[in-house]
Parts: structure tokens; C-alpha cells; sequence
């Protein structure tokens, strides 16, 4: 036990370190690309806020690299200071020095999963809304509830709030929709209702629609027009919306079971969320195969030489597995492989993978 505990000690030491400087790492490139983008009309405290807003998605994503490089770096330290010489010669195989590691990195994978996925969505949202308040002066917003989906639009003349019933599966058209127009520092001031609402170049276009003037003490009804076809100004596009209910990493992994349901309900297609979703809940078995991949390649005896070899062999490996996960994802997304097998497949043949090489090395 005591054995297991310094070796799982060491491996979070190196985990937080090489975190740490891949954290700063990324906060600075991003702060010089987020410079480049604002500098102009944005002050460097609010530059810095997006920085730091948008650095956990960056760091989360590479997880699986910083998984890699901890136990490179802890086997490798391991063999050079003989740790390792000592650990088979108390009669103990080198297998039972991977096992406290490769607890300790499916128990961060659980803890990533479960912890900075959730912050990482909150993170990635708000920087959105920042991002397109200081372009457009307005902040485009997309949620999906039982009442329908909701659409929010905004310059610097005012915002729109949409509500639909239901949408088609790309959200250019909606149905049985419903506009509220806000003007700057009055509130409300008309309401539009339509059967059906289609997005074009900077528009929507209004079938059968009616429209209810909000502003004064005027009768509503009495002053309200029905048209055949209506265009009203927009800054949304088909992309936009698109990336806004089609960005699985925007919505916490505790509340996707209940979006995925949400969007079925409302006519999307939630494939895309639900691979993402198995993904997530495979991500620890993948930290532990990268863990597995570090060890099977650096657990020689550093006399025996060609040390960088094998830690690119090790690095190079991992890379490689890293797209065949990715590679699976995207056939699950597309339809033409089972979502639980793209997202499990992967990391259990990682493993698998993993462990031949070690039993190869340690008890061929």
C-alpha cells in the first residue's frame, strides 16, 4: 500500500505540473490571438476576462496529451533514479507499479468529466456572449424547454425574442413563431406572430403574419396588420444557430440527457449530442489507455539507452489512438456507426492495446 501511495503521490505531482504549464502556455497564445481580434475597441481587462473565459476548453481538449506526457515523465523519472530496478527486485513485477497510476488517471477522468466538463460548458457559453457583444453590440442566444425553442437576437438597435413551437432539422424554418421586438431603453414595442418563419440572407421571412403594435396607450388589436409574406431584419444565420444547438460541449454533461430529449422533441436530430455524450462517459477508460500507452515505453532501465525513441514512440502512439477516437466520433455522428460502439471502441481497444505491450515487455 505504502508503495502504491508514493507512486500515485509522484503521478499527481507530475500531472499538476505539466497542467499547470499548459495552462499558462495556452493563456498565452490565446491572450495574444484575443489581442489581435479586440485590441482596437476592447480594453485589455475585458481581452484578458476572454482569455481566461476561453482557456478551460482549450485545456480540456488536450487532456489525453497531458494524461500522456504525466506518465512518460513519471516512468521515466522512476527508471533514472532505479526506483524501478528496486521495485522488481522486492520480488514485485513492474505491472504493480502501473496500477496506482492508472487508478489515479481513470479517478481524474471521472473527476474531469464530472467537475470540468460542467465549467468548461458555463466557460465556452459565456465567452460566446462576450465575444458577440463586443462585435455586434448584442448578444445572440439559442435555448431549447417544453414550451419550445427560444431564439434571441440583438444589435445595437435593439433585441428580438423568438419563441417556436417546433423548427425543421437544420432551424432554418420555423413554425408557429412568435417575435417580440425590444427597442433601447423603451421595452417592448411590437409583437409578431406567423405561421411559419424562414431565415435568409440578414432576414427572416414571415408567412401569414400579423403584427401587434406595443408602444403607448394605442389599442393593439385595432392597430394590428396581417401580411402574406413579412421580412424582418436579423443577425442570426443558419451557421450561427446551427453551432448553437449543435456544440454538445456548450451544454454540461449533467443536463445532456435531458437537452438530447429536448431536441428530439423539438425536430432536431440529437446524434451529434448524443456520441458526444458516450464520449464523455468513455473519456476516463481514454485517459487510462493514454496512462497504459506512457508506461509500456518508458519503463526500460534508462542504461539501456534510446530513451527518445521511445518517448516519441510513446507520444506518436497516443496521437495516433487520439484520432482514431476522433475519427470513430465523427463516423457516430454521421450516422454509419452505432454512437455507444464509436465512443467506446476506441478507448477499450487503447487499453487492450496498451496492456500487450506491457505484458510483452515485463513477462514475455
Amino acid at each position: 500500500m505504502t508503495l502504491h501511495l508514493y507512486v500515485a503521490r509522484r503521478f499527481l505531482l507530475t500531472f499538476a505540473t505539466i497542467f499547470a504549464v499548459f495552462f499558462a502556455f495556452l493563456t498565452l497564445l490565446d491572450l495574444v490571438e484575443q489581442m489581435r481580434r479586440f485590441d482596437a475597441y476592447v480594453g485589455f481587462g475585458d481581452i484578458f476576462k476572454l482569455t481566461l473565459l476561453n482557456t478551460p476548453e482549450g485545456i480540456y481538449q488536450i487532456l489525453p496529451l497531458i494524461m500522456i506526457l504525466s506518465a512518460i515523465a513519471l516512468f521515466l523519472g522512476l527508471a533514472r533514479s532505479s526506483e524501478l530496478v528496486v521495485i522488481r527486485a522486492a520480488g514485485r513485477s513492474g505491472t504493480v507499479a502501473i496500477l496506482s497510476p492508472a487508478l489515479t488517471a481513470l479517478l481524474l477522468g471521472c473527476l474531469a468529466v464530472a467537475m470540468l466538463n460542467p465549467i468548461v460548458a458555463a466557460t465556452s457559453k459565456r465567452y460566446s456572449d462576450l465575444k458577440e457583444l463586443y462585435r455586434n453590440g448584442g448578444v445572440n442566444t439559442f435555448s431549447i424547454g417544453s414550451e419550445g425553442l427560444w431564439l434571441r437576437q440583438g444589435d445595437a438597435n435593439g433585441q428580438t425574442v423568438i419563441r417556436a413551437s417546433r423548427a425543421n432539422a437544420d432551424a432554418s424554418v420555423l413554425y408557429d413563431v412568435t417575435f417580440v421586438g425590444y427597442a433601447p431603453g423603451v421595452g417592448p414595442d411590437k409583437r409578431v406572430e406567423a405561421n411559419s418563419a424562414r431565415l435568409q440572407d440578414g432576414a427572416w421571412v414571415l408567412r401569414n403574419a400579423k403584427v401587434w403594435p406595443l408602444v403607448g396607450n394605442q389599442n393593439a388589436e385595432a392597430n394590428s396588420e396581417t401580411f402574406k409574406e413579412l421580412r424582418l431584419p436579423s443577425t442570426l444565420t443558419q451557421e450561427g444557430i446551427r453551432d448553437s444547438f449543435g456544440t454538445p460541449s456548450a451544454v454540461p454533461i449533467w443536463d445532456l440527457p435531458t437537452y438530447i430529449r429536448q431536441l428530439e422533441v423539438a425536430g432536431f436530430s440529437a446524434r451529434r449530442h448524443l456520441v458526444w455524450l458516450q464520449m464523455e462517459l468513455a473519456k476516463p477508460l481514454f485517459l487510462l489507455a493514454m496512462v497504459l500507452v506512457g508506461a509500456a515505453f518508458t519503463m526500460r532501465h534508462a542504461r539501456m539507452g534510446r530513451t527518445g525513441t521511445s518517448v516519441l514512440a510513446a507520444v506518436l502512439l497516443g496521437f495516433g489512438l487520439y484520432y482514431v477516437r476522433n475519427f470513430a466520433q465523427i463516423l457516430g455522428e454521421n450516422g454509419q456507426v452505432n454512437p455507444i460502439l464509436a465512443a467506446w471502441a476506441p478507448p477499450v481497444a487503447s487499453i487492450l492495446l496498451a496492456l500487450g505491450l506491457i505484458l510483452q515487455r515485463e513477462e514475455g
